[in-house]
């Protein structure tokens, strides 16, 4: 089979407009109020992929192991920023807890992929790294977004449950041990869900850009599995990173449970 990239011209790329025009045709059909949306979502998703390309392409080129992390611990900033913004039942809930889930797991899953795994080298090689780091992330923001609020909604809607238990002399960690549960398995829900359907319902992204660019069917799914497993380890590493290093921010010096915890707005 021919590795040749059949390239997108600017003709083409421009003719992508034609969607577009679908989806706000939909909208103003329905009076959906969503044209001004669509419009500046476009802007900017186009202005910042374009961006990033060129971005990428000179980082690719000077492939420094120090610009690779740095890049890597940006994104994982941005990434827990944006975790701890989708939940706003969660009041000032520390984005360096957030950040710490997702660079260990991110960092973790990465060098093992890269090095073990798919042993490139150096395996901080930009043109790996980078993407790899990017796929985690953009799966464990919402791993670790949903830990978070169902780790508080399970405390509060257990709150007399967990009160009686550490009345009876149970530790903090034994009083919520359930809720901290309860709140992996949300977190790991989406991507458990996408295991069960990829390659039956979806064919996932970077698959269908590899086979579209000439790479081998075959092939093409092996990088898939491994990316899918990788993005399933590092959201359960992360979310039970998340939940370990959080738990404790639910009781007070002297092992009670907070008072404001009690409320159903968390504030």
């Amino acid at each position: 089979m021919s590795h040749q990239v059949t390239p997108i011209t600017d003709v083409g790329l421009l003719l992508t407009v034609l969607l577009l025009a679908l989806a706000a045709g939909v909208s103003a059909l329905l009076r959906l109020g969503l044209l001004r949306s669509l419009a500046w979502g476009t802007v900017r998703c186009v202005l910042q992929l374009t961006l990033i390309g060129y971005a990428l392409g000179w980082i690719f080129s000077v492939d420094r192991p120090d610009l690779v992390i740095a890049i890597v611990v940006l994104m994982c900033v941005v990434a827990a920023h944006t975790a701890t913004l989708r939940t706003p039942s969660v009041s000032h809930f520390p984005t360096v807890i957030a950040f710490v889930s997702l660079a260990a797991s991110t960092f973790l899953v990465m060098v093992i992929v890269c090095a073990v795994i798919i042993q490139a080298e150096p395996w901080y090689t930009a043109r790996l790294a980078i993407p790899i780091a990017g796929m985690i992330l953009g799966n464990g923001v919402s791993g670790v977004a949903l830990s978070i609020d169902r780790l508080y909604a399970a405390v509060r809607a257990r709150s007399a449950e967990v009160e009686t238990l550490l009345s009876l002399g149970a530790t903090p960690w034994e009083a919520v041990s359930d809720c901290v549960r309860e709140a992996v398995r949300a977190g790991m829900t989406p991507t458990l869900n996408a295991l069960m359907v990829v390659g039956l319902v979806s064919l996932p992204g970077m698959m269908t850009g590899q086979i579209l660019g000439g790479v081998d069917p075959v092939e093409a799914v092996r990088y898939q599995i491994v990316v899918m497993l990788m993005i399933t380890a590092a959201v359960a590493i992360g979310s039970i990173i998340l939940v370990g290093l959080s738990y404790k921010r639910l009781f007070t010096d002297d092992d009670a449970l907070k008072p404001d915890l009690l409320s159903s707005s968390g504030t």
